[in-house]
C-alpha cells in the first residue's frame, strides 16, 4: 500500500481512532547506532512521513542497564503519558522475563506492537580466522575460554541466548563456560569485535548491515529458516547443521496508564506504518522479515513469550 494510497484512506491520526499526536517521542533504550535507536528513528520517521502524527518524533537515547534504565523512566515517571513509545525487542521480554530489570515486571508497560523480525547473526571482524561456524563451534568445544562474545544484551540476554542455542545444538552443554560480555547495543558490540577485544559479535542484521558493506565484518551465519533476501552470501545456521532459529522482533511499548484508546492508537499508527511502501523498503534495506502483531493480538503473544522465555532459562541455568 502506498503512502498516496494511505492518505486517500483517511490513515491520518484522528482516522484512526485517537486524537492526533503533535509532540511524540520515541525512546531508544540504547547508544546511537544500534537496533533500538534504528526502530525508534525508522518507524517514527514513516509515521511522519504518512501522516500519522502532526509533527517529526523526537527521539531520546537513554542507554543504560540493557534497556532497564529506560524502563524505570517509564514505569516511575512516565507511566500516563498518551504521547511516549519506546522501542522494544525480544531483548526486552527476554530480561523482563528473567528479572533482569530490579524486579520490574512485563506487566508494567503495554506491549503494542511489533512489524518487523530482525534475523540473528554471528559475526567475526574481517581478519578472523573463523571462515564458517564450524571453526568457531570447534575452537569454543576445544577451549571454551579461547573465544569471547560481545552483543547488545545484557549476559543472559537474548544476544548472549542465541551463542547458547547454538552450542547446545552442537552438543556442548557445558554453557556456563562460554564467555559473554554484555554492551549498550549492536554497535558498541561490533566495535568490541572489529577492535580484537572480542572474537565474536552476536546480534542482529540491522546492526551489522552497514559494517558488512564496508568490510569490517564476516557474518558465519543467519539465524533463520531461509537464506534472508539481500544478503544471500550468509548462510544459516541450519543449513550448516546447527538447528537453531532466533529473530528478534522490532517493535515497541507504550506507558501502562494510558487510555484503551490511546494504547489503540498507536497500534494502529503502528498498523498503518507496516502497511506502507517506506517501510517494505526499510525491512528490505537491513535484513527484516514481515512480522506483524499489534494491540491486544500482540501484547497476548508477549505475555506468552515471556512464559516461555522464562522456563527455558531455568532450563539452562541463566536464572534459578
Amino acid at each position: 500500500m502506498t503512502t498516496k494510497t494511505l492518505r486517500a484512506l483517511g490513515f491520518g491520526a484522528v482516522m484512526l481512532g485517537a486524537s492526533a499526536v503533535s509532540a511524540a517521542e520515541c525512546i531508544a533504550p540504547a547508544n546511537p547506532g544500534g537496533g533500538w535507536d534504528f526502530t525508534c528513528r525508522q518507524i517514527g520517521k514513516i509515521m511522519y512521513d504518512i501522516g500519522v502524527v502532526d509533527a517529526p518524533v523526537q527521539v531520546t537515547n537513554m542507554a543504560g542497564g540493557g534497556g532497564g534504565l529506560a524502563f524505570s523512566h517509564v514505569v516511575n515517571e512516565r507511566g500516563d503519558d498518551p504521547d511516549l513509545m519506546v522501542a522494544a525487542s525480544s531483548a526486552t521480554t527476554t530480561r523482563l522475563a528473567q528479572n533482569a530489570f530490579g524486579g520490574m515486571t512485563a506487566d508494567q508497560v503495554r506491549f503494542v506492537g511489533a512489524i518487523g523480525a530482525d534475523p540473528g547473526v554471528i559475526v567475526v571482524a574481517a581478519d578472523s580466522p573463523f571462515q564458517t561456524l564450524d571453526d568457531m563451534v570447534a575452537a569454543i568445544k576445544a577451549d571454551p575460554g579461547s573465544v569471547a562474545f560481545a552483543g547488545g544484551s545484557a549476559a543472559g540476554g537474548f544476544d548472549h541466548l542465541k551463542v547458547l542455542m547454538i552450542m547446545r545444538a552442537a552438543d556442548f552443554n557445558d554453557v556456563r563456560a562460554i564467555k559473554y560480555i554484555g554492551v549498550d547495543g549492536g554497535a558498541d558490540a561490533i566495535t568490541q569485535t572489529i577492535g580484537g577485544f572480542t572474537q565474536g559479535m552476536t546480534g542482529d542484521i540491522s546492526e551489522i548491515v552497514g559494517f558488512l558493506r564496508s568490510g569490517e565484518v564476516r557474518a558465519l551465519a543467519i539465524l533463520t529458516e531461509e537464506r534472508v533476501p539481500g544478503f544471500e552470501d550468509i548462510p544459516t545456521a541450519m543449513e550448516q547443521g546447527y538447528d537453531v532459529v532466533a529473530v528478534n522482533w522490532r517493535g515497541l511499548y507504550v506507558p501502562k496508564d494510558i487510555s484503551d484508546d490511546a494504547f489503540q492508537g498507536w497500534a494502529d499508527r503502528l498498523a498503518a506504518v507496516a502497511a506502507s511502501d517506506e517501510w517494505a523498503e526499510a525491512m528490505a534495506a537491513n535484513g527484516l522479515a514481515p512480522f506483524t502483531k499489534v494491540g491486544d493480538d500482540f501484547q497476548n503473544w508477549v505475555n506468552g513469550v515471556v512464559a516461555e522465555t522464562e522456563e527455558l532459562s531455568r532450563e539452562i541455568g541463566v536464572i534459578q
